[in-house]
């Protein structure tokens, strides 16, 4: 018996590659599985084209790219993660990967309210959680957490250099007391 998975429109996360540097190919191979729509800094675009990706929407300073059939072009001043995540918000996207060389979600905290953003880099996948948040790991996992508040866990333990350390496979739980706490966890 096999099974059918019909994917709808904006039900999978949206993509927008900023920076594609050295991401290993693997993961974006398992970002791209579902055939989300696809976002592309225009510095990025023939990168991206260069790997058979169907981009959807060209982000950049000017138009003078010759883009592929059926990709939209959007103006931005300058090239930046807030255009792409305002575009996504206007047209009702719950969800975006952004693949970047930072992982700081600096310019994005306006937009978290909107949108449920995860930032990837080379080395790390970094997402925003709410207060309650649990999630299964397996023993050894690390995270970083961005501490802006006093918050509580389970099955973490501390590290020297200021990371957490998943003690035993199972449930990790968050609470805290502000909107929001920042994760980051290795690829």
């Amino acid at each position: 018996m096999s099974s059918h998975h019909i994917v709808t429109e904006k039900q999978e996360p949206a993509l927008y590659i900023h920076f594609l540097g050295n991401f290993d190919e693997e993961n974006l191979g398992q970002l791209l599985e579902w055939s989300p729509t696809i976002l592309v800094a225009a510095s990025e675009y023939e990168k991206a084209l260069s790997l058979g990706i169907k981009i959807d929407v060209v982000i950049g300073i000017e138009g003078k790219l010759p883009i592929q059939e059926n990709t939209k072009f959007i103006y931005a001043g300058i090239e930046n993660l807030s255009t792409p995540v305002k575009y996504l918000i206007a047209d009702r996207y719950p969800a975006v990967n952004i693949i970047s060389a930072e992982n700081k979600f600096d310019d994005l905290a306006a937009f978290l309210p909107d949108i449920n953003i995860v930032l990837f880099t080379a080395t790390e996948k970094s997402y925003v959680v709410k207060p309650g948040f649990s999630v299964w790991k397996p023993k050894g996992t690390i995270f970083h957490i961005d501490i802006v508040s006093y918050f509580e866990t389970s099955n973490l333990k501390p590290e020297d250099n200021g990371d957490f350390v998943v003690i035993k496979d199972g449930f990790v739980n968050f609470n805290f007391s502000t909107d929001y706490l920042f994760l980051s966890e290795l690829l």
